[in-house]
């Protein structure tokens, strides 16, 4: 076994994080692999100029809507299966990177934002449920599972800053919550609660209208699963506040596999 390092972050964008050079810091240690969401571009709009090192492999999953979502999963792991995952993603609009490391399912997931309409939120419920459907039969099939991304929903009101203003809104929802409870009961490990137990005040998203980053009134909304069979092969998850450039800031998973 060796220590492998993770990286998930919502960019908001991979070509003005690029004009920010906000990706630079990955240089000084590049993990083993980065998983990017909501990119907003083609794999052919990505700019060469993201960071100096050289990923041995490349996944990018688009919309079909141009300039919204979209996933990219960078590694020097090799890979022995991708997908896009479009059983999950069926509305093709870019939210999944699959890439197996041998018996190891990888996901890179941008999961739908329930706030704009009840038809999203169902969307997003629908989704979750399939998403877990997919990985429950993976690891039928022996698989060890790892999902990273941006869950788009604060689990327990240690991840909202403002719990009880946020209990009818999407992204907190008794109902959204609900699969997160679904998840972890189902045996998959929140990282960063695993390290960090009921540390207080740790987010990944802030509202960039109401300048909430600096009063670090935020959620928790970007996460590490790893199945339960993985525990023992945990090292480290870590919050990246420090990391701007984004409304979102990066999270990290390391593990001895």
């Amino acid at each position: 076994m060796s220590k492998r390092t993770f990286i998930s972050w919502n960019v908001n964008g991979i070509r003005a994080v690029d004009k920010k050079e906000a990706l630079r810091w990955l240089d000084l240690s590049p993990p083993d692999t980065l998983a990017l969401q909501e990119i907003k571009a083609e794999k052919a709009q990505i700019p060469d100029t993201l960071f100096e090192h050289q990923y041995k492999h490349t996944q990018v999953s688009s919309s079909h809507k141009k300039g919204q979502s979209g996933v990219a999963l960078f590694t020097n792991i090799e890979p022995s299966y991708t997908s896009n995952c479009y059983e999950v993603d069926i509305l093709k609009e870019g939210r999944i990177n699959e890439m197996h490391f041998d018996n190891i399912a990888f996901f890179n997931v941008y999961f739908p934002n329930g706030q704009r309409s009840q038809e999203r939120l169902e969307y997003k419920l629908a989704f979750y449920d399939r998403f877990f459907t997919h990985i429950e039969s993976l690891r039928k099939e022996g698989k060890s599972i790892i999902f990273c991304g941006d869950i788009n929903t604060a689990h327990t009101e240690l991840d909202i800053a403002r719990p009880k203003e946020n209990q009818k809104t999407s992204g907190f929802l008794p109902i959204e919550r609900a699969w997160l409870d679904k998840i972890t009961t189902a045996g998959y490990i929140d990282t960063f609660r695993y390290i960090h137990k009921e540390q207080p005040d740790q987010y990944s998203w802030w509202s960039m209208r109401t300048r909430a980053r600096e009063r670090n009134v935020g959620w928790r909304i970007d996460y590490f699963f790893v199945s339960n069979d993985l525990e023992k092969n945990i090292i480290d998850a870590t919050i990246l506040p420090q990391i701007t450039g984004s409304d979102h800031c990066p999270i990290s998973l390391t593990l001895d596999i």
